[in-house]
């Protein structure tokens, strides 16, 4: 990373870091960074280059972030090479990461749930396990369709609505509402 001025380098440094807490290893993390700041794409050489890492190790992980849609294959007339940007817009960033996590980790959750809803309890065991995924799996489609609402929303919309969270607490922190809940009889509870 010697060809990195010491802002990018910090950049690449921390979302290599970042990456395997969300669920992607340092080099890909740190591929994707130095490609979200590049002024120009950036082809698989340039990147080896600057993050000294191997070329084979750049390619998969290039194969890696496309699989997630977070980067874009170019090409540049007069040059053979595939050259990748990403995306400039933070809130299509947030979006497609949303979208890809819920393709891969909420969808597969929901078909499993609503198939085992299909089954009949066989014993007391089965029908606690049943309740508890019905309310696992109603929880989920309420999210779901939440999101959906939230995808479809335009980006000035949206920040509003994530401002509106922040105003909700302090309204609730000035009335004295926060950390209690409402019982079905209407008794408050802390």
């Amino acid at each position: 990373m010697n060809t990195l001025t010491p802002l990018v380098r910090s950049f690449v440094a921390h979302f290599g870091e970042m990456g395997s807490r969300w669920g992607i290893n340092r080099t890909v993390g740190q591929i994707y960074a130095l490609i979200f700041v590049a002024p120009a794409p950036l082809n698989a050489d340039d990147i080896a280059e600057k993050l000294e890492f191997s070329r084979s190790n750049v390619s998969m992980g290039l194969k890696e972030l496309q699989a997630w849609r977070l980067v874009n294959l170019r090409h540049i007339a007069g040059d053979r090479r595939e050259y990748f940007e990403a995306p400039s817009d933070a809130w299509e960033i947030f979006r497609t990461l949303a979208e890809e996590r819920r393709r891969r980790e909420i969808e597969p959750t929901l078909s499993m749930l609503r198939n085992a809803l299909l089954e009949q309890p066989t014993s007391e065991e089965d029908r606690v396990a049943l309740e508890r995924m019905r309310g696992m799996h109603d929880l989920i489609e309420l999210t779901t369709t939440w999101f959906d609402d939230v995808q479809r929303m335009d980006q000035q919309t949206l920040s509003k609505l994530m401002k509106m969270g922040a105003k909700v607490q302090k309204l609730l922190q000035f009335t004295g509402r926060v950390g209690t809940a409402v019982t079905p009889g209407g008794k408050r509870q802390a």
